[in-house]
């Protein structure tokens, strides 16, 4: 068993805050991860499952029970059943932005807009991460994990995983338990070949962000770079130097409202059809047409509304801290609570609390935090 001596929390989660667990297992192969969680779920200790740290709010007290720590990495390249398309069997500990960077230097095109976020594959579908209107659920074909229930080791297909808004069944959200409890071991995607060239650009949120017209063609590598330079200058790329850096990203998740909620919104405000892209016309073959065609979605579509504009707009300012806290919203970017040096995590957690009370007091909308919250309650 990979046992090492714990170190703090603090030391391993990129806000910087969390106490100090009373064991901890470093697994740097998949025959270790799955030895280390069975043997943990056999002593029915509690466990915590840490990655990257960076989407991890972790109580200061001392944590009770074992930490485990995913270290697997690597990729394997596997042939897809669709032309022009290739898969991509990641290790869940592989660094998520190193795997982008590949796919990019490969031509692969499909994850490309979530450059520069920051912890492990194996944690990307756990909150079907995304940015800029990309989000993994377009490219995940399946994962494999291990069910805490049963110790057993299985492949279960993308669309089994309730992926949604920052959400799927293996998630704990805050006040609540995941729907099924397990870890993820390897995770498979199908990305399209498309080279090194110029090709258009799929969904108008992230043309938007690149401030790209609807017919504008760019290089893959062009976007990877746009949009690390747009993080970057967010707080958003990992720095160690830089204290605006020291979070968990974006804390609050965009609220998703009814389009008749939207329009009471000031017209400034910030905000995303949730419209699906408009399908191409669809040829379907007499010998397999089964009298069927699907319906399309009637009404108006829900919207996105930007979470850091509602916190803005409810009077806390980028950088704005309670008095005394050493825990403050980003210089940056209003999204991302920061840990300006030696923060605890009450401190960032009572900021969380007063953004929460002031937005549904301004606006009648509860943000809802994106981190997973352990033995911390806002």
């Amino acid at each position: 068993m990979p046992e090492i001596a714990p170190v703090p929390l603090s030391q391993l989660t990129t806000l910087r805050v969390g106490g100090m667990p009373r064991r901890m297992i470093e697994a740097a192969t998949t025959d270790e991860l799955v030895a280390a969680l069975r043997d943990v779920w056999d002593d029915g200790d509690r466990w915590l499952v840490v990655g990257g740290g960076s989407n991890l709010l972790f109580g200061d007290d001392e944590f009770d029970g074992t930490a485990v720590l995913v270290r697997t990495s690597g990729i394997e390249r596997l042939p897809s059943p669709h032309p022009g398309r290739v898969r991509l069997k990641v290790q869940a500990g592989h660094n998520w932005d190193d795997l982008v960077a590949q796919t990019v230097a490969a031509g692969l095109s499909g994850i490309e807009a979530m450059s520069g976020i920051p912890g492990t594959t194996g944690a990307a579908p756990i909150q079907n991460v995304g940015a800029y209107g990309q989000e993994i659920v377009e490219t995940l074909v399946e994962v494999e994990l291990i069910d805490e229930a049963t110790g057993e080791v299985s492949v279960v297909p993308a669309s089994d995983l309730g992926l949604g808004l920052r959400t799927s069944v293996l998630k704990k959200h805050y006040g609540s338990v995941p729907e099924r409890s397990a870890v993820i071991l390897s995770v498979t995607l199908e990305l399209t070949q498309v080279g090194h060239g110029e090709v258009p650009v799929r969904g108008a949120q992230l043309r938007s962000a690149l401030g790209l017209e609807p017919d504008a063609a760019v290089s893959l590598a062009w976007i990877r770079e746009t949009v690390l330079d747009i993080r970057s200058r967010k707080g958003m790329v990992l720095d160690e130097d830089d204290h605006d850096t020291w979070s968990a990203g974006s804390f609050f998740q965009n609220p998703i409202v009814s389009a008749q909620f939207a329009a009471t919104l000031p017209p400034e405000a910030p905000r995303w059809s949730m419209a699906p892209e408009p399908e191409a016309d669809r040829v379907i073959p007499l010998d397999r047409f089964d009298g069927f065609i699907p319906p399309r979605a009637d009404g108006p579509a829900p919207v996105k509304i930007s979470a850091a504009w509602l916190i803005e707009q409810a009077g806390m300012r980028k950088g704005f801290r309670l008095p005394g806290s050493r825990a403050s919203l980003s210089t940056k970017h209003a999204l991302a609570l920061t840990n300006r040096g030696r923060a605890t995590a009450e401190e960032v957690a009572a900021l969380a609390r007063l953004i929460q009370q002031r937005v549904q007091s301004e606006f009648g909308v509860l943000l809802q935090p994106e981190p997973v919250l352990f033995d911390v309650e806002l």
